[in-house]
């Protein structure tokens, strides 16, 4: 058995004003407009074109941030991988900082290209061929409403303090979010949120389940970061929680559309549609017009955000990675890209790293880890959803 490992105490130092620091920058939440369901009825009924979005004030000020971060020294670490991981977080926190001064700027739109890349041509071949040959069912579906949500949530939550009954995670509505996203240790759930009943379960494990649980994984490590997310992270996180809704049977073939027009829509915004125009193309592919308008709305928020491209890509990054003979297990010790994996391994055989807090409840399953199976064994995305 590996003894434990301590890191000197000055790396650690380092590592926890970064955390530290992380956490206190709200990114999504401040780039995400506080009205965008105001502007709903509006747009849709034609009166506007480029919806007048409003976001929050900043809790922060991107300048006393970069101030606290020039005396968070990454160039004194003495171990080698931290050294490595904690450059690369650094250099991710200025961007956003500079990205959050730029809100509603064309210079938004090309920091947003720099942390979350852009949309290459196999990943958007991939989205068109989706798209193209996904049946989508067109019925009226039973919905859950955000107090019904905030419900299943919680008892959700519940089982996982039978796994460590100290966690701190909880969740909550608000009147000022869109949607439903995890910041810090908080599942957040807009008031007007529409959940699809047979979307539940596998939200659950995406929001909760994968989330949730890094974050609960990662905090408990002495390499803090790992809590608040090394760079990069935002894409293996979002295709294990797509993983997530596989492995339980949940994902949808209008989830996974929603996932391959995303792709699609990041596409058109970089080559310079007009909000009005990309929430046209996704109504004549075929996307409802208020869930289109969902759509372009994330996109186009702030400036243009490209992260929602990161879903798809990520999935396919981590299915390539089980068809190599890769596992999962210690892509849930923290929030970290897949790239990192080898460094962070090499913490783990050292011994720096902490077991798991908590595991995945679906990934508990053996019939999760028989899906996740046939997923890497094919090509064909459009068997990854459930069954009629």
């Amino acid at each position: 058995m590996t003894r434990p490992v301590r890191l000197p105490a000055r790396d650690l130092a380092v590592d926890h004003t970064l955390a530290m620091l992380s956490a206190g920058v709200r990114f999504i939440l401040d780039v995400t407009p506080v009205d965008a369901d105001d502007h709903r009825a509006d747009f849709l009924a034609g009166t506007v074109d480029e919806p007048p979005f409003t976001y929050r004030d900043l809790e922060a000020d991107p300048d006393v941030l970069e101030a606290q971060l020039d005396h968070a020294p990454v160039d004194v670490v003495e171990d080698p991988t931290l050294a490595d991981l904690l450059r690369g977080k650094e250099r991710e926190l200025r961007l956003q900082l500079e990205m959050l001064r730029a809100r509603g700027t064309e210079d938004f739109r090309a920091l947003s290209v720099e942390l979350y890349g852009a949309v290459g041509p196999t990943l958007r071949a991939r989205a068109e061929e989706l798209v193209e040959h996904l049946d989508v069912p067109t019925d009226p579906v039973e919905m859950i409403s955000a107090d019904g949500f905030l419900l299943l949530a919680e008892t959700e939550i519940e089982l996982y303090r039978e796994q460590d009954p100290d966690i701190g995670i909880h969740a909550e509505v608000r009147p000022d979010v869109s949607g439903v996203l995890v910041a810090g240790d908080t599942l957040l759930i807009s008031e007007d949120s529409a959940i699809a009943a047979e979307r539940g379960e596998a939200l659950l494990h995406h929001e909760v389940g994968t989330h949730l649980v890094t974050q609960v994984n990662g905090s408990g490590q002495p390499v803090r970061t790992l809590g608040s997310g090394l760079a990069g992270y935002d894409e293996t996180q979002e295709g294990l929680a797509v993983l997530a809704e596989v492995g339980c049977d949940g994902l949808t073939a209008f989830r996974l559309r929603q996932l391959a027009v995303r792709v699609l829509t990041v596409h058109r915004m970089l080559a310079g549609a007009s909000f009005r125009e990309a929430h046209t193309a996704l109504v004549e592919a075929g996307v409802p017009a208020g869930a289109a308008y969902s759509t372009t709305m994330r996109i186009y928020r702030s400036g243009g955000l490209t992260k929602d491209a990161i879903y798809l890509r990520g999935l396919l990054d981590l299915l390539h990675h089980l068809r190599a003979g890769g596992d999962l297990e210690l892509l849930f010790l923290g929030k970290f890209a897949l790239r990192d994996l080898p460094l962070v391994q090499d913490l783990h055989d050292r011994g720096v790293l902490c077991p798991a807090r908590l595991r995945p409840r679906w990934l508990l399953d053996p019939h999760a880890v028989d899906r996740l199976a046939r997923a890497a064994a094919t090509d064909d995305l459009t068997t990854l959803t459930k069954g009629p």
